[in-house]
């Protein structure tokens, strides 16, 4: 019997970044399906619709997507995967000339990473926060004094015409995405894990919550707080680190660390992109 194609969930419409991203790792030959929003992704993965879904969670400009952090915190699911792409972004529009644009529309992450550019070519242009590219393209195809900001796939996808490229406030601007699934990773060789934590609310204690880390040569990439959601002030630790929780060095920190938390649960470990 031939075998199905992989079936992933990504955070759709069609022609986002995190569209390009599903692509980018899986390629034409897995069945990619979009959903309506961050939890319907985590959904469609937990009960088994998809094999994997793709997410993203942090972007280099504007930080972290609060969202999937959110949903990372209950949901029984894996980080098995991470994508980084490059984000070039594009005025699309069917206007020939910027003068003739009364109104800029793209989802909010995309209008804030090129703030400043539409604040010196676009000063008199409203910006307006839509929900998807799709419902931008649907304004910009039917107006030719709206424009929208999107990637180039965006433009493919809805035949609209690259009025300005590479807008990006940052020409460093990058969006990192998880893959996310229902089984563990093995070690590749050059991996990374994902906690999440929570710590006595008293002094040093995040000091001490740290140090077995630096006592095993464990090296840190990220670490940043949430509210719990559940009462008032209460947090939670999103750490990333590199090595794989299989590893001898990181078995032992964690050994440690899970004595010095009122809890600790493992995102997951996974290649490093």
């Amino acid at each position: 019997a031939l075998e199905q194609p992989l079936s992933v969930a990504y955070l759709g419409p069609p022609a986002t970044f995190t569209h390009q991203a599903a692509q980018l790792r899986f390629g034409s030959s897995a069945h990619l399906t979009p959903e309506k929003s961050i939890a319907d992704v985590f959904d469609a993965v937990e009960k088994g619709q998809a094999e994997l879904g793709v997410v993203p969670v942090e972007n280099s400009t504007e930080g972290s997507v609060n969202l999937t952090l959110d949903r990372l915190m209950d949901s029984s699911l894996l980080i098995t995967g991470e994508i980084l792409l490059e984000i070039a972004l594009h005025l699309l529009s069917r206007a020939t000339q910027l003068s003739a644009i009364r109104t800029v529309c793209s989802h909010v992450q995309a209008l804030a990473q090129c703030r400043q550019w539409l604040a010196v070519n676009l000063p008199e242009a409203q910006a307006v926060e839509v929900s998807s590219t799709a419902a931008a393209a649907e304004r910009a195809a039917g107006d030719p004094m709206v424009a929208m900001v999107a990637s180039e796939l965006a433009a493919r996808f809805h035949s609209l015409p690259i009025l300005r490229s590479r807008i990006e406030d940052n020409p460093f601007n990058s969006t990192r995405f998880l893959v996310v699934g229902r089984r563990a990773t093995a070690p590749s060789g050059k991996d990374k894990t994902s906690i999440l934590c929570s710590v006595k609310h008293e002094v040093g204690a995040l000091a001490k919550f740290l140090e077995p880390f630096a006592w095993h040569g464990i090296n840190l990439t990220k670490i940043e707080s949430r509210p719990t959601k559940r009462r008032p002030w209460e947090y939670v630790f999103f750490v990333d680190f590199e090595g794989h929780q299989a590893a001898p060095p990181v078995q032992a920190a964690l050994a440690e660390v899970r004595e010095r938390c009122l809890f600790l649960k493992i995102l997951g470990s996974y290649p490093a992109a």
